[in-house]
Protein backbone atom coordinates (compact mmCIF):
# COMPACT_ATOMS: atom_id res chain seq x y z
CA UNK A 1 0.00 0.00 0.00
CA UNK A 2 2.27 2.56 0.76
CA UNK A 3 4.70 1.75 -2.52
CA UNK A 4 1.36 2.05 -4.58
CA UNK A 5 0.99 5.56 -2.69
CA UNK A 6 4.10 7.13 -3.61
CA UNK A 7 3.45 5.79 -7.19
CA UNK A 8 -0.28 6.78 -7.91
CA UNK A 9 -0.58 9.87 -6.03
CA UNK A 10 0.99 13.94 -6.68
CA UNK A 11 4.56 14.16 -4.67
CA UNK A 12 2.68 17.62 -3.40
CA UNK A 13 0.13 14.88 -1.96
CA UNK A 14 2.83 12.36 -0.80
CA UNK A 15 4.70 15.01 0.62
CA UNK A 16 1.36 16.25 2.46
CA UNK A 17 0.56 13.38 3.53
CA UNK A 18 3.70 12.65 5.12
CA UNK A 19 4.12 15.77 6.84
CA UNK A 20 1.01 15.14 8.46
CA UNK A 21 1.79 12.04 9.77
CA UNK A 22 5.73 12.98 11.36
CA UNK A 23 3.37 16.22 12.78
CA UNK A 24 1.23 14.12 14.60
CA UNK A 25 4.06 11.77 15.88
CA UNK A 26 5.51 15.31 17.31
CA UNK A 27 2.35 16.41 19.52
CA UNK A 28 3.64 15.23 22.48
CA UNK A 29 6.33 17.24 22.40
CA UNK A 30 4.87 20.28 21.38
CA UNK A 31 3.51 21.90 24.66
CA UNK A 32 7.10 21.33 26.27
CA UNK A 33 8.95 22.35 23.70
CA UNK A 34 7.24 26.03 22.63
CA UNK A 35 6.25 26.36 26.40
CA UNK A 36 7.93 24.89 29.25
CA UNK A 37 9.86 28.18 31.61
CA UNK A 38 13.08 26.43 30.42
CA UNK A 39 12.29 26.53 26.34
CA UNK A 40 10.89 29.89 26.71
CA UNK A 41 14.09 31.16 28.82
CA UNK A 42 15.96 29.42 25.82
CA UNK A 43 14.19 30.79 23.12
CA UNK A 44 13.95 34.37 24.54
CA UNK A 45 17.88 33.74 24.93
CA UNK A 46 18.67 32.75 21.44
CA UNK A 47 16.38 35.70 19.64
CA UNK A 48 19.28 37.73 21.37
CA UNK A 49 22.16 35.70 19.70
CA UNK A 50 20.60 36.06 16.04
CA UNK A 51 23.27 37.86 13.71
CA UNK A 52 25.32 38.55 16.43
CA UNK A 53 28.25 37.52 14.25
CA UNK A 54 27.11 38.45 10.87
CA UNK A 55 30.22 38.48 8.50
CA UNK A 56 32.74 36.26 10.40
CA UNK A 57 33.68 32.78 9.57
CA UNK A 58 33.80 29.82 11.84
CA UNK A 59 34.98 25.95 12.19
CA UNK A 60 32.76 23.42 12.98
CA UNK A 61 34.87 20.43 13.80
CA UNK A 62 33.79 17.02 13.90
CA UNK A 63 35.11 14.45 16.06
CA UNK A 64 36.45 12.27 13.37
CA UNK A 65 40.52 10.52 13.47
CA UNK A 66 40.86 13.00 10.86
CA UNK A 67 41.75 15.90 13.75
CA UNK A 68 44.53 13.97 14.68
CA UNK A 69 46.35 14.79 11.39
CA UNK A 70 44.97 18.27 11.66
CA UNK A 71 46.65 21.39 13.60
CA UNK A 72 44.02 22.65 15.71
CA UNK A 73 46.54 24.53 17.36
CA UNK A 74 45.49 27.05 14.89
CA UNK A 75 42.01 27.62 15.76
CA UNK A 76 42.68 29.40 19.18
CA UNK A 77 41.66 33.22 17.77
CA UNK A 78 39.26 31.79 15.46
CA UNK A 79 35.26 31.27 15.99
CA UNK A 80 34.44 27.12 16.51
CA UNK A 81 31.64 25.14 17.41
CA UNK A 82 32.74 21.60 19.07
CA UNK A 83 30.36 18.61 19.16
CA UNK A 84 29.60 15.21 21.69
CA UNK A 85 32.53 14.40 23.23
CA UNK A 86 35.03 17.15 21.81
CA UNK A 87 35.81 18.71 24.95
CA UNK A 88 38.02 15.57 25.46
CA UNK A 89 40.73 17.29 23.32
CA UNK A 90 40.60 20.24 25.32
CA UNK A 91 43.42 19.62 27.83
CA UNK A 92 45.77 18.85 25.15
CA UNK A 93 44.44 22.06 23.04
CA UNK A 94 44.77 24.61 26.20
CA UNK A 95 42.11 26.08 25.05
CA UNK A 96 37.90 24.86 24.76
CA UNK A 97 36.11 25.32 21.11
CA UNK A 98 33.55 29.09 21.47
CA UNK A 99 30.31 27.01 21.20
CA UNK A 100 29.27 23.58 21.89
CA UNK A 101 26.39 21.43 20.15
CA UNK A 102 24.88 17.84 20.96
CA UNK A 103 21.66 16.54 20.15
CA UNK A 104 21.81 12.61 20.82
CA UNK A 105 19.96 11.37 23.42
CA UNK A 106 22.27 8.51 24.29
CA UNK A 107 25.43 10.83 24.36
CA UNK A 108 23.85 13.90 26.55
CA UNK A 109 22.50 11.41 28.92
CA UNK A 110 25.90 9.62 29.45
CA UNK A 111 28.42 12.54 29.57
CA UNK A 112 25.72 15.14 31.51
CA UNK A 113 28.09 15.71 33.97
CA UNK A 114 30.86 16.91 31.92
CA UNK A 115 28.34 19.04 29.29
CA UNK A 116 26.69 21.18 32.58
CA UNK A 117 30.38 21.54 33.70
CA UNK A 118 31.76 23.07 30.60
CA UNK A 119 31.71 27.18 30.24
CA UNK A 120 30.87 27.83 26.59
CA UNK A 121 27.64 28.44 25.03
CA UNK A 122 25.92 25.05 24.79
CA UNK A 123 23.05 24.29 22.28
CA UNK A 124 21.66 21.15 23.63
CA UNK A 125 18.33 18.99 22.29
CA UNK A 126 15.31 19.75 24.71
CA UNK A 127 14.14 15.91 24.39
CA UNK A 128 17.73 15.81 26.81
CA UNK A 129 16.82 18.37 29.53
CA UNK A 130 16.11 15.87 31.84
CA UNK A 131 19.59 14.83 32.71
CA UNK A 132 20.40 18.86 32.68
CA UNK A 133 19.64 22.16 34.65
CA UNK A 134 19.08 25.60 32.97
CA UNK A 135 21.89 27.96 33.75
CA UNK A 136 22.64 31.13 31.79
CA UNK A 137 24.46 29.77 28.33
CA UNK A 138 22.89 27.02 28.00
CA UNK A 139 20.23 26.98 25.16
CA UNK A 140 17.42 24.17 24.79
CA UNK A 141 16.25 23.59 20.93
CA UNK A 142 13.83 21.87 19.62
CA UNK A 143 15.27 19.30 17.70
CA UNK A 144 13.34 16.41 15.67
CA UNK A 145 14.03 13.44 13.50
CA UNK A 146 11.16 13.67 11.23
CA UNK A 147 10.15 16.16 8.54
CA UNK A 148 13.44 17.60 6.86
CA UNK A 149 14.02 21.26 6.92
CA UNK A 150 16.66 23.92 6.63
CA UNK A 151 15.46 25.91 9.80
CA UNK A 152 16.95 30.04 9.60
CA UNK A 153 15.82 30.48 12.64
CA UNK A 154 16.56 28.24 15.40
CA UNK A 155 14.20 29.40 18.38
CA UNK A 156 11.52 26.82 16.46
CA UNK A 157 11.96 23.34 15.29
CA UNK A 158 15.38 22.24 13.71
CA UNK A 159 15.27 18.79 12.26
CA UNK A 160 18.56 16.84 13.17
CA UNK A 161 19.85 15.32 9.88
CA UNK A 162 20.97 11.99 11.17
CA UNK A 163 23.65 14.34 12.17
CA UNK A 164 24.49 16.88 15.06
CA UNK A 165 26.89 18.67 12.15
CA UNK A 166 23.93 19.84 10.85
CA UNK A 167 22.18 21.25 13.56
CA UNK A 168 25.52 23.05 14.03
CA UNK A 169 25.38 24.79 10.28
CA UNK A 170 21.60 25.89 11.21
CA UNK A 171 22.87 27.35 14.52
CA UNK A 172 26.06 28.76 12.43
CA UNK A 173 23.07 30.09 10.03
CA UNK A 174 21.24 31.74 12.44
CA UNK A 175 24.49 33.39 14.41
CA UNK A 176 25.17 34.91 10.84
CA UNK A 177 28.42 33.41 10.29
CA UNK A 178 29.31 33.69 6.51
CA UNK A 179 31.87 31.28 5.53
CA UNK A 180 31.51 27.98 7.55
CA UNK A 181 34.53 25.58 7.55
CA UNK A 182 34.24 22.01 8.39
CA UNK A 183 37.06 19.62 9.68
CA UNK A 184 37.47 16.40 11.27
CA UNK A 185 34.22 15.83 9.37
CA UNK A 186 35.64 12.25 7.79
CA UNK A 187 31.56 10.99 6.70
CA UNK A 188 33.21 7.04 7.57
CA UNK A 189 33.22 4.89 9.76
CA UNK A 190 34.96 1.24 10.58
CA UNK A 191 31.98 -0.25 12.90
CA UNK A 192 29.38 -1.15 10.26
CA UNK A 193 25.19 -2.28 10.93
CA UNK A 194 22.24 -0.87 10.15
CA UNK A 195 21.92 2.84 10.38
CA UNK A 196 20.23 4.74 14.03
CA UNK A 197 20.91 1.31 15.53
CA UNK A 198 22.26 1.20 19.10
CA UNK A 199 24.91 -0.48 19.69
CA UNK A 200 27.33 -1.03 22.69
CA UNK A 201 31.12 -0.68 22.22
CA UNK A 202 33.27 -3.86 23.30
CA UNK A 203 36.51 -2.03 23.21
CA UNK A 204 38.61 0.87 22.10
CA UNK A 205 36.40 3.47 19.68
CA UNK A 206 38.16 3.44 16.04
CA UNK A 207 35.43 5.92 14.27
CA UNK A 208 36.80 9.13 16.78
CA UNK A 209 39.52 10.92 17.34
CA UNK A 210 40.19 9.53 21.12
CA UNK A 211 40.30 6.13 21.79
CA UNK A 212 37.79 6.32 24.29
CA UNK A 213 35.35 8.83 23.00
CA UNK A 214 32.73 6.08 22.64
CA UNK A 215 34.99 3.43 24.71
CA UNK A 216 34.22 0.05 26.07
CA UNK A 217 30.51 0.28 27.77
CA UNK A 218 28.90 2.95 25.89
CA UNK A 219 26.25 3.02 24.23
CA UNK A 220 25.98 4.99 20.79
CA UNK A 221 23.97 4.54 17.47
CA UNK A 222 25.52 3.78 14.40
CA UNK A 223 25.59 6.42 11.45
CA UNK A 224 23.07 7.07 8.96
CA UNK A 225 25.23 8.57 6.11
CA UNK A 226 22.60 8.89 3.77
CA UNK A 227 20.57 11.02 5.19
CA UNK A 228 23.08 13.09 6.76
CA UNK A 229 24.40 13.45 2.79
CA UNK A 230 20.60 14.50 2.02
CA UNK A 231 21.03 16.87 5.22
CA UNK A 232 24.48 18.67 3.94
CA UNK A 233 22.70 19.22 0.60
CA UNK A 234 19.80 20.78 1.79
CA UNK A 235 22.43 23.16 4.01
CA UNK A 236 24.79 23.64 0.87
CA UNK A 237 21.44 25.02 -1.04
CA UNK A 238 20.28 27.61 1.90
CA UNK A 239 23.72 29.12 2.38
CA UNK A 240 24.33 29.95 -1.64
CA UNK A 241 20.85 31.29 -1.64
CA UNK A 242 21.84 33.46 0.90
CA UNK A 243 25.24 34.52 -0.43
CA UNK A 244 27.21 32.82 1.86
CA UNK A 245 29.07 29.41 1.80
CA UNK A 246 30.33 26.27 3.47
CA UNK A 247 33.58 24.81 2.73
CA UNK A 248 35.06 20.67 3.72
CA UNK A 249 38.90 21.32 4.95
CA UNK A 250 38.54 17.94 6.88
CA UNK A 251 42.31 15.73 6.23
CA UNK A 252 41.25 12.73 3.98
CA UNK A 253 37.25 13.09 4.44
CA UNK A 254 34.92 11.28 2.44
CA UNK A 255 32.24 14.09 2.22
CA UNK A 256 32.06 15.21 -0.95
CA UNK A 257 28.58 17.43 -0.65
CA UNK A 258 30.85 20.48 -0.25
CA UNK A 259 33.74 22.43 -2.17
CA UNK A 260 36.87 21.47 -0.17
CA UNK A 261 39.67 23.79 0.23
CA UNK A 262 43.34 23.04 1.82
CA UNK A 263 43.39 23.44 5.57
CA UNK A 264 46.35 24.95 5.76
CA UNK A 265 45.85 27.85 3.49
CA UNK A 266 42.66 29.07 5.47
CA UNK A 267 45.61 30.81 7.20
Amino acid sequence: MRQFIKEKLPKPIVAGIRNGRDFIHRIPELPGAYFHPWRRASMAGLVKLKNKYHGERCFIIGNGPSLKNTDLTLLRNEYTFGMNRIYLIFPELGFSTTFFVSINDLVIQQTAQDIQALTIPKFIAWRSHQWLQPIDDLYFLYTTYTEPKFSKNITGRLWEGATVTYVALQIAFYLGFREVILIGVDHSFKTQGKPNETVISQGDDPNHFNSQYFGKGFRWQLPDLETSELAYRMAKEEYVRDGRKVVDATVGGKLTVFPKVDYQRLF
